[in-house]
């Protein structure tokens, strides 16, 4: 790989406003009806006030307001070493991917090490005691979290729940009459209006910066070309948004929460124009259902899709719509199939919101939970039809989904010994012992299996194979709930095992 491509590969990242990115800021980017909630509708709002010429919008007012309910939020994590030493910059496999990288003298793993700060984020208070709402990617993987009031009160914060699909973790504190932002209504905001972004650049407590809406329904993957990472559809603004900003808020003139910070399109990891927000349309359903229910009620369609363009309609001879959802195929068992949606058809609108692309289409859904009633308008043949249907969840059914527990698998892990690793020459695994009747055991798996890796990425901990079961029963269809697993018998032997989850 010459150095142009790699430069090219590198400019065509979103990069995710990771919360250990204050600390490691090269190295840890790699490693997406409702109750309400009371205090966050609770109140006085203020109008925006306007300078004497009227010319200028007054940003005193709704900042004062939001700043003392955004927190910092720092994450505490014990160092893991992998096989090679990570005590040279350019050791980590990020930059010998892109940049090639020597191969490092063995290093044992240190005894006793304590937990070190590896990241800093912003949250936003929900409910004055204590609730606060901040991107999964600031609190994954911590051992500890302190959080931090803009008047330096600091409590130790506990993990409710947690969703990757949406990127979004809900998280808790033991505090009392605590600053609420009032919780807004990100349908309501217009392109061009004024926003303000709060939270911790840098780590630059309670730091305040304007912009305005420049886009709503924005899906990245779509102009980057890149992997879905989840449910995308970011209000798009050009407030200056740095690392430290994740799960901060995104604020209206009138000081409500209408978004959460997450992510910003850059070159260079860095602010360069447009930020991204995951919309409060999305953030109210999901932390409710963490709350509620401890794992988020996504509710699934079952449509293959993709966004009607000039092109497809001429292939497909459609003329009586130029936007829409293009329907390419109908999953068995779905709501869209019990609704006789076919291939073929193009939504255009679903609960009297129009889907006239990929981010509204998910957004939309995302809003809703498995047993909701949703209407659909579509076209067929170029004439227009309605249709009442009844959302499902993942496994096709209405129920109510509970937490993903390692249970199921009926097995327990454990760390397999330097020498173990040496003597069968792999860098990495974690032993399967104590096998019982579960997933594993029917997927053929023996007790005494070493597991180096899941779905392609590499397992060094008990806590990885956690953190890859939770994140596969979380998201996709029940077809795409399976765990790919490379391993190694202690005879030397190389196996591979599909494990189907969605049982």
């Amino acid at each position: 790989m010459n150095i142009n491509l790699k430069t090219s590969l590198l400019a065509m990242g979103v990069a995710v406003l990771s919360s250990v990115s204050t600390v490691y800021a090269l190295r840890q980017n790699h490693s997406t009806d409702t109750a309400v909630w009371l205090d966050s509708l609770s109140g006085n709002l203020h109008n925006v006030k306007m300078s004497p010429n009227e010319a200028a919008p007054d940003f005193v007012t709704a900042a004062e307001n939001t700043v003392n309910g955004v927190v910092s939020i720092k994450s505490f994590a014990t160092p893991r070493y992998n096989s090679y030493s990570q005590s040279q910059p350019f050791s980590d496999p990020f930059f010998e991917y892109f940049f090639g990288g020597g191969r490092q003298q063995p290093r044992q793993q240190p005894r006793n090490e304590e937990p070190r700060q590896t990241g800093l984020g912003s949250g936003v208070i929900l409910s004055s005691d204590g609730y606060i709402v901040t991107n999964n990617h600031v609190v994954d993987g911590a051992e500890k979290l302190e959080v931090s009031l803009n008047d330096n009160q600091t409590f130790n914060a506990t993990v409710v729940g947690t969703d990757p699909t949406t990127d979004l973790a809900l998280i808790k504190i033991d505090g009392e009459n605590l600053h609420v932002i009032p919780m807004g209504e990100s349908d309501n905001l217009k392109v061009g209006e004024w926003v303000l972004a709060v939270g911790n650049p840098f780590g630059f407590t309670s730091t305040v910066t304007k912009g305005i809406v420049s886009a709503k329904a924005r899906n990245i993957s779509s102009i980057t070309q890149s992997v879905p990472s989840g449910v995308e559809s970011f209000i798009q603004t050009d407030a200056a948004v740095n690392p430290g900003n994740s799960g901060g808020a995104l604020v209206n003139m009138q000081g409500e929460l209408v978004g959460i910070n997450t992510a910003i399109y850059s070159q260079t990891g860095s602010f360069a124009g447009y930020s991204f927000a995951i919309p409060t349309s999305i953030v109210k359903k999901v932390v409710t259902d963490l709350k509620q229910y401890g794992t988020v009620q996504r509710a699934i369609l079952g449509v293959r899709f993709a966004e009607l363009t000039p092109k497809l309609a001429q292939e497909k001879n459609i003329t009586a719509v130029t936007q829409g959802i293009y329907v390419g195929s109908v999953e068995d068992r779905s709501a869209a199939y019990e609704a006789s949606l076919r291939e073929g058809d193009v939504i255009v609108s679903i609960a009297g919101s129009p889907t006239n692309n990929n981010g509204q289409l998910q957004e939309e859904i995302a809003k809703h939970r498995p047993g909701d009633k949703v209407e659909i308008k579509y076209y067929r043949d170029n004439k227009p039809y309605t249709v009442t249907v009844t959302l499902r969840n993942t496994k096709g059914s209405t129920d109510v989904t509970r937490p993903a527990d390692l249970i199921a698998l009926g097995c327990a892990f454990k760390t397999v010994q330097q020498s173990t690793l040496r003597q069968l020459e792999i860098s990495n695994g974690v032993q399967v012992v104590g096998l019982k009747d579960g997933l594993f055991k029917s997927a053929g798996i023996r007790d005494g299996l070493i597991i180096t890796e899941i779905n392609n990425g590499k397992i060094t901990s008990p806590e990885d194979i956690e953190k890859i079961y939770r994140a596969i029963l979380s998201s996709g269809p029940d077809y795409d709930k399976v765990m790919f697993i490379t391993g190694v018998y202690p005879t030397g032997k190389k196996v591979y095992y599909a494990v189907d989850l969605s049982e």
